[in-house]
C-alpha cells in the first residue's frame, strides 16, 4: 500500500493571519509562507508525527471552541521556555516526565493552544 511521508502544511483559519504568522516566525523560528515557489518554505526536522483525532470534548485543546492544536518539536525545552518566556509569552511546562519525553504548553495570539515536545533520547 503507498503511503503518505509526513505532514506538507498545517492550514487553519485566523483573524489577522499575517500578524499570526509574524508571530510564529518571531517567536517559534516557523518561516512564513514565501511569497514565490522559488522561496524555499520552513523545513522540520525529521522525526516522530503523532496524528491523533481526540475527542470533541477534550479540554487537551484548551478553549472549546478551538478544533486543533499543533504540537512542535524542539531540540531543548528548557531553552524554548525561556527565550518564550523573555518575550513575555506565559508557557506552562508539565512537572511530569513522560516516557516518551517532556512537554509545555502554550497559546498563540489568537487562543490556539500549542504544545512544545522534547522527545525523549
Amino acid at each position: 500500500m503507498e503511503k503518505v511521508e509526513g505532514i506538507g502544511g498545517l492550514f487553519f483559519r485566523a483573524d489577522d493571519p499575517g500578524k499570526l504568522a509574524s508571530w510564529y516566525e518571531l517567536h517559534l523560528g516557523v518561516t512564513r509562507t514565501p511569497d514565490s515557489y522559488e522561496a524555499p518554505c520552513w523545513r522540520q526536522a525529521e522525526g516522530e508525527t503523532v496524528f491523533a483525532p481526540f475527542a470533541r470534548d477534550t479540554d487537551y485543546f484548551g478553549r472549546s471552541d478551538k478544533q486543533w492544536m499543533v504540537n512542535f518539536r524542539v531540540g531543548n525545552l528548557d531553552a524554548m521556555v525561556s527565550q518564550l518566556r523573555g518575550a513575555g509569552i506565559t508557557v506552562d511546562v508539565d512537572a511530569e516526565v513522560y516516557p516518551n519525553g517532556r512537554f509545555a504548553h502554550l497559546t498563540d495570539p489568537e487562543g490556539n493552544r500549542i504544545e512544545l515536545w522534547e522527545p525523549k533520547g
